[in-house]
């Protein structure tokens, strides 16, 4: 196959395709550019589906080389192993819009790697890496119905910004990733500082129309160059087994649905799995049908039946309506020992959220294309298998943790103070105790009110809800505070966070096409009264931050210095600040900008080290008095120190009122005097006077 290229003009960039040159045994691969930013994907499937497959076993791995910004891993180990948390945040959002686009039925195995090859640090390359995805895929014998495209919106000075550069990012006030078809839009992560509900609708309608030039781009690419898709092992469920599966649960399913606990409706539903198995797999037969098969027909049944009751009746699993938010606990500083602490509980959902606070060295240190740098807030979510009654593996966090906790993390920074006011890191830690339903959110919720509990001055308490959708041809309904039912067997899960007036983040997964910009609209509306419902009931237990930290937080306080000082504080081979530390017990971290945090548990220990900070890059005023140590006493004068490293001399005549003969008489080393700067010659060394002080004390006696 002969080299092949496509350009499309997305937003004022242009976005060049190409495949044919490269990895040509994959089932697709294609290379994407953006400026000096390039984006490799291929995708392969294996040629047949496992026979016990009852799932479409999709993977997906984003790695960005750092080779291509010319660089390699500053640790000791060169060769890049196990992805980053930026990479798997990407991996899942090259997999989210995707997996809905496949064929139903199909469980062969695929897997779509993308490479970042070279990195120009201006053009990013995340909504790179979804395009380039697609592509593969479109051009592929793999069954994707149709193309997908994706890209990154900002909002910059009043503006939307499609593709910005990562300036224009810098001084962005939205970061949103956007994904989709031609005809619809399958996944949003959206990240703002407080943007309305009607911002969030222009940013999305906006991304969709760059998004509609790409898809419509890529059809045509595959029309020309793609090859036939391979349908022929696609399992769909008979129809004749639908209606089997329907016949022997109609009489149990209706009521199993609408048993409120989860436990007891799982238990319902597992005796009604029972009933089918019972009927449709006896023992010691031949069945007619496989148990996958039947497996995935009491799954759509299921579906079916929770879709109907929602849509005729509005009434839900656990008997709410479909804006109903379920009951909310909360008890704040129940873990004394920790600086903030928070139990929020929303009807079978629970977070332990825990806020711990720390100086310059608790930072989360990462590196990525960029370069190295740190987090001060950072927000870890743990999801053990005991929350949903299970036994697991517990050990590193998988995908689903992480993008929860960023999602959590990211919501919550949009509240932060700033550092000048409030200089320490700050790390949360949501473990979820139970969940069945938007855990996430809860997350937001807990880690909110934790921080509270510290004493975070927030700038704004914030909350989140999940929201749910049901879509059947012209009809639809949207559900506030999901279930993990209604996750599993609903159309959308579209979490939002915020306060009264704005939103700080939005994800949307949608399973299928057909989502107008009216119920999105709807959706969001709705969100806003839910998300409005639960901050009213954290503000009614917590209306506002702590005034004092805990007595076991660390104390942290910040001196401004010039950033020409620096070297002299740190002194030759840090020399200096070493022994800073060793004198007054703290903790000491400075920045490029001359920012000096200092940190410890004693009050009295960073204070004496802001006094040798202080003295170490404070300037000698000519006319201003200082009290120092002698340090040598000469025939001619003393020399004293006024501050660390600046000493001058005072000479015998400028001792004392009264005529002096012999200096060592009056005073020797190590003793303190207070003294007046007279002058400071062109070399920088200082003419100080005791005896103009003496007169100064005169004069206030008289």
């Amino acid at each position: 196959m002969e080299r092949k290229t496509l350009t499309v003009k997305v937003g004022e960039h242009d976005l060049h395709f190409e495949t044919g040159k490269i990895a040509k045994q994959a089932n697709g691969s294609v290379l994407v550019r953006q400026g000096d930013t390039i984006v490799f994907s291929a995708a392969s499937a294996a040629p047949e589906a496992s026979p016990t497959a009852d799932f479409f076993p999709l993977r997906v791995d984003y790695q960005e080389n750092y080779s291509a910004a010319g660089k390699t891993s500053s640790g000791f180990v060169k060769r890049q192993g196990r992805p980053s948390e930026k990479e798997i945040l990407v991996s899942r959002l090259i997999d989210r819009p995707l997996r809905p686009m496949f064929e139903e039925g199909y469980y062969n195995e695929v897997q779509i790697l993308s490479y970042v090859w070279s990195y120009d640090t201006i053009n990013l390359p995340e909504p790179l890496a979804i395009c380039a995805a697609s592509a593969a895929l479109v051009l592929s014998d793999i069954p994707l119905i149709k193309p997908i495209g994706g890209v990154r919106v900002g909002y910059v000075d009043g503006k939307f910004i499609v593709n910005p550069t990562n300036e224009q990012m810098g001084a962005s006030k939205l970061d949103l990733l956007i994904a989709g078809t031609e005809d619809a839009v399958l996944m949003i992560e959206g990240y703002c500082d407080f943007l309305s509900e009607d911002q969030i609708l222009t940013a999305i309608e906006t991304g969709h129309q760059a998004i509609k030039t790409i898809c419509e781009a890529l059809s045509k690419w595959r029309d020309q160059l793609g090859k036939p898709k391979n349908k022929g092992h696609l399992k769909v469920v008979a129809t004749e087994l639908l209606n089997e599966v329907e016949k022997i649960t109609k009489p149990l399913l209706d009521k199993a649905l609408r048993i409120s606990d989860k436990q007891k409706r799982e238990e319902a539903l597992g005796a009604v799995k029972a009933a089918v198995k019972s009927a449709l797999l006896p023992e010691g037969q031949e069945p007619k049908f496989t148990e996958l098969d039947v497996a995935n027909a009491l799954k759509q049944v299921t579906s079916k039946h929770m879709r109907h009751i929602l849509l005729t009746e509005n009434i839900r699993a656990d008997g709410r309506n479909n804006k109903q938010i379920r009951p909310i606990d909360i008890e704040q500083g129940l873990l004394p020992r920790t600086h903030g602490s928070s139990l929020f509980t929303r009807g079978e959902t629970q977070a332990m959220a825990i806020c711990t606070l720390g100086g310059e060295n608790m930072a989360q240190r990462y590196e990525d294309l960029n370069g190295e740098a740190t987090h001060r807030f950072y927000l870890h979510y743990l999801f053990p298998p005991f929350s949903v009654g299970e036994v697991g593996r517990v050990g590193a966090p998988g995908r689903r943790e992480i993008g929860h906790g960023k999602l959590a993390e990211r919501a919550l920074k949009a509240t932060l103070p700033p550092r000048e006011k409030f200089p320490y890191t700050i790390r949360i830690e949501s473990n979820i105790t139970e969940s069945n339903g938007s855990s996430s959110m809860a997350s937001v919720c807990g880690g909110c009110l934790a921080m509270m509990d510290a004493g975070v001055p927030i700038q704004r308490p914030v909350a989140g809800i999940a929201m749910g959708l049901i879509l059947e041809d012209h009809h639809h309904i949207i559900l506030s505070d999901i279930l993990g039912l209604e996750d599993a067997l609903g159309d959308m899960d579209f979490k939002v966070t915020g306060d009264q007036t704005g939103v700080t983040a939005f994800q949307m997964d949608i399973k299928v096409e057909g989502i107008t910009p009216a119920i999105m609209r709807q959706a969001l509306e709705q969100a806003r009264e839910g998300r409005i419902h639960i901050l009213n009931k954290m503000l009614a237990v917590c209306p506002t931050y702590k005034e004092k930290l805990s007595a076991y937080a660390p104390r942290i306080e910040t001196l401004q210095i010039k950033p020409s000082k620096i070297a002299t504080v740190i002194g030759p081979g840090g020399k200096q600040i070493r022994a800073i530390i060793e004198e007054t017990g703290v903790q000491i971290d400075i920045d490029d900008t001359g920012l000096v945090s200092i940190s410890s548990a004693n009050l009295d220990g960073i204070e004496r080290a802001k006094a040798i900070i202080h003295g170490l890059t404070a300037d000698v005023e000519i006319g201003r008095t200082y009290t120092g140590k002698v340090t040598s006493v000469v025939a001619f004068g003393c020399f004293v120190e006024i501050l660390p490293g600046k000493e001058g001399l005072c000479h015998i005549s400028e001792f004392d009122t009264a005529r002096i003969a012999n200096l060592n008489d009056f005073v020797k080393q190590g003793d303190t005097v207070t003294v007046k700067v007279l002058d400071i010659n062109e070399r920088g060394q200082l003419k100080l006077s005791r005896k103009a002080t003496l007169a100064q004390t005169q004069q206030v006696a008289r």
